[in-house]
């Protein structure tokens, strides 16, 4: 973990930007410019966030709507949760994939948004080199879950409509266990291994995150160690993972919406659309902008773009999904509107 990085290191351009960099944060952390040469010849034991920069009205602003969405996410998803626990009429494996996917979204911005929450308001937004790699780990393995919970579902519908008689058969309650165990420890298991190895990686300064999380290119960039192959290979995992889960999401939709226009029921038709189509508008969400910034190329990308993209399918996507599972479906709105004015009568009688 530990080297020796001069300016040698570095040819002129890299040079000129780095120092910028050290000026920028010499504003947020008083005295980093005097430290610079040191900085570089001792390890890195913090990261410094830069987020969103601007004046401190904006700051205060945007940490009044990321909080503001944070808190819709939470109960949002907490909502579903609780409607799927409570009605009996949801005990079935669709709901139960769906509050165990509100579980996931609530772990999922709760591992990125609180610290961005504390940058608003910091003047130095530290992050320490431990909890910079364990944000990453956890956004990565939580993203990757995500992925393949959306493929279990994916096949729950498929299943469901294409073979409604053998669907309870199939989708017991056993087989649904298993199908989220499954996504939840090779979510966690996919990336594992190559962020261990960039985490072992040498960081030398400077040490400041143009983003407002930790994520793989700003790392890679910071690091004094040349190592492209970890970075392709991390590269190459998250496209394999991204495209597969895709196909699969794709194939299984299309193999629904062949058998939907097969039903000569037009109310059948309706409902089914009104299931899949909520489905299909989260995996568009979510699958349109992960596969911007990890699969096709985004050097062109500015910085700026870089990070409302990452907002967008880390913040906003899963305060939308209650909303989009909830207004589209019959039975969870009744759900919803039962349990919670059914115990707010109880209480008031």
């Amino acid at each position: 973990m530990k080297c020796l990085c001069t300016a040698s290191v570095l040819d002129p351009g890299k040079e000129r930007d780095f120092v910028a960099l050290y000026r920028l944060q010499d504003d947020l952390v008083p005295g980093s410019m005097a430290i610079m040469n040191k900085s570089q010849a001792s390890t890195v034991t913090y990261f410094v966030l830069l987020g969103f920069p601007g004046p401190w009205k904006i700051q205060i602003t945007l940490f009044s709507l990321i909080l503001l969405v944070y808190m819709i996410t939470l109960t949002g998803n907490m909502a579903i949760i609780c409607a799927v626990k409570w009605s009996h009429k949801l005990h079935t494996p669709m709901y139960m994939f769906l509050a165990n996917f509100s579980f996931l979204e609530i772990w999922y911005v709760t591992c990125t948004v609180p610290n961005m929450l504390v940058n608003f308001l910091s003047k130095t937004k530290i992050m320490s080199f431990s909890g910079c790699f364990t944000q990453f780990y956890f956004f990565f393995s939580l993203g990757t879950t995500e992925c393949f919970f959306l493929c279990a579902m994916a096949y729950d519908r498929y299943l469901a409509i294409c073979y409604p008689l053998h669907y309870p058969s199939v989708m017991t309650r056993q087989f649904c266990s298993v199908l989220v165990s499954l996504s939840w420890i090779i979510g966690f298991l996919g990336h594992l291994i190559p962020i261990f190895f960039i985490s072992q990686l040498s960081f030398c300064g400077p040490n400041i995150i143009d983003h407002f999380l930790c994520d793989v290119d700003p790392l890679m960039a910071l690091s004094c160690t040349p190592t492209p192959i970890i970075k392709h290979v991390f590269y190459s995992i998250s496209t394999l993972i991204i495209v597969l889960t895709g196909l699969y999401i794709l194939g299984s939709y299309t193999l629904v919406l062949r058998a939907v226009l097969q039903v000569p029921s037009s109310e059948g038709r309706q409902k089914a659309f009104s299931t899949c189509g909520s489905h299909l508008l989260v995996v568009s969400l979510f699958y349109g902008t992960i596969m911007v910034m990890y699969v096709i190329p985004t050097s062109s990308n500015s910085v700026a773009m870089q990070k409302i993209i990452t907002l967008i399918y880390s913040v906003v996507t899963p305060a939308l999904n209650p909303f989009i599972y909830s207004l589209r479906n019959k039975d969870m709105k009744y759900a919803l509107h039962h349990v919670f004015c059914g115990k707010r009568t109880m209480q008031n009688s």
